[in-house]
């Protein structure tokens, strides 16, 4: 039996234990109620309320627009659908970098605003100060390194990061840091395989890939990305399991065409 089916609500513990077993660990994106009550029936291990939420559901070019109210009312949504999974939540741009005490103000706010399970935030040796703080007040923290969106002007680039070796050595050092530091898991994104396979083979602690290769100990994706919804981005990572904006756009424009040839509402669908 896979340990996500041995338990009533999954818990950090329960990703630590599947990591010790080999049980691959599955992470999705969701921002609402009602796409996240059907990604927990159908068994996901992870939600992520992601920052993401800035580029997929405000259309915003950046994860950096969206604020810390913004990501406590897309978690307050998340939670109020979920019976079994855990529910991790993004501290946005500008919530943590500054100092550990606004980096632990913003978590508690989370945590305390969302009935959420765990936090994430960006960085390595820069954010352990932050993380230790919030990893002694009683919060978890999954860290997230490589592809950095938060960074993105500073990087100027979403290529594949620590190719070179200076960067690959920096990205091995911070990894063991954060789990020092007390972080339950690590997001590994958009960096060379092999590498991945390292990191994560060196650590006690889940690593959670996403443009990182299959050795990682869990993946995570977009929603809308994975469901086809958003069709413009396309990067090599991404596996489509559906094609929603097709079928979406087909079914509204159906529904366009029965409204204006008074086909709907039928004689069975009027009182």
């Amino acid at each position: 039996m896979s340990v996500n089916k041995e338990v009533k609500r999954i818990t950090t513990h329960t990703i630590q234990k599947m990591k010790l077993k080999g049980e691959k660990i599955s992470m999705i994106t969701a921002y609402d109620f009602s796409f996240a009550k059907l990604f927990d029936a159908a068994g996901i291990d992870v939600i992520l309320v992601g920052d993401s939420a800035s580029n997929v559901m405000a259309g915003h070019e950046t994860t950096l627009p969206i604020t810390l109210d913004q990501m406590i009312y897309h978690a307050q949504s998340v939670l109020r659908a979920i019976d079994h999974c855990l529910v991790v939540v993004d501290l946005p741009f500008g919530t943590y970098q500054s100092n550990s005490d606004i980096a632990l103000a913003s978590a508690i706010r989370i945590m305390k605003e969302t009935d959420a399970h765990a936090i994430k935030l960006e960085g390595g040796e820069e954010a352990i100060d932050s993380i230790k703080r919030i990893v002694a007040a009683g919060i978890p923290v999954m860290g997230h390194l490589g592809l950095t969106p938060q960074s993105i002007y500073k990087f100027g680039t979403y290529t594949v990061r620590a190719k070179e070796e200076e960067e690959a050595n920096k990205l091995k050092k911070d990894a063991l840091l954060l789990q020092e530091a007390g972080c339950f898991a690590t997001v590994l994104e958009k960096i060379p395989a092999n590498l991945a396979k390292e990191v994560s083979e060196s650590l006690t602690i889940p690593t959670i890939g996403i443009g990182a290769g299959n050795a990682c100990d869990g993946q995570v994706l977009v929603m809308h990305d994975m469901l086809g919804i958003n069709t413009e981005f396309k990067p090599r990572f991404l596996r489509q399991y559906l094609n929603l904006h097709e079928q979406i756009t087909s079914a509204v424009q159906q529904y366009i065409a029965d409204v204006k040839s008074k086909d709907f509402p039928n004689e069975k669908e009027s009182y």
